[in-house]
């Protein structure tokens, strides 16, 4: 059986805070603001994982009230998240995913990105794929505002042995 599920994510972007995409630090004057470190992409991505077996969402299992998430990696939510897919005996098949912001030009981190996704969830590089889009100066991401990332995934169950 295969299942299919979407994620989205939003965070604020402000000076002075660190800017995570993906599982690592990207170098920019501004980084999203947040309980956790913020990486939207990981968000949605968890958020896509969760939805595709009704499992909730980031929030339920993460919630932003719990100091024990406080400033948390985000890689630690999602190869959590990977442990709840895989009690339900699924294993992803794809990831396609798109990261929407003006600034910084993300490409020259794409490759970085999926190696260090495709580690936490121990599925290959060809599994994931990672777009980054401006708005073209419109709406919050394009007046640099804020970011956001949508995920969609495709899991299957595996075959009981």
């Amino acid at each position: 059986m295969y299942r299919i599920g979407q994620g989205y994510d939003v965070h604020r972007l402000a000076e002075g805070e660190t800017l995570w995409l993906g599982g690592i630090l990207i170098p920019h004057a501004k980084g999203t603001v947040a309980h956790s470190d913020g990486d939207v992409l990981i968000h949605a991505v968890c958020d896509a994982l969760l939805g595709a077996l009704s499992l909730g969402d980031i929030g339920t299992h993460f919630p932003d009230t719990s100091v024990a998430f406080k400033n948390i990696d985000s890689k630690i939510l999602l190869a959590e998240t990977n442990k709840l897919i895989k009690e339900k005996n699924y294993q992803i098949v794809n990831i396609d995913s798109t990261i929407s912001a003006q600034r910084p030009k993300l490409k020259p981190f794409i490759p970085e990105m999926k190696a260090t996704l495709a580690r936490v969830l121990n599925i290959e590089t060809e599994q994931i794929s990672i777009k980054a889009t401006t708005t073209e100066k419109l709406g919050f991401e394009g007046r640099e505002e804020g970011m956001s990332a949508q995920a969609v995934v495709l899991v299957q169950q595996k075959k009981q042995q």
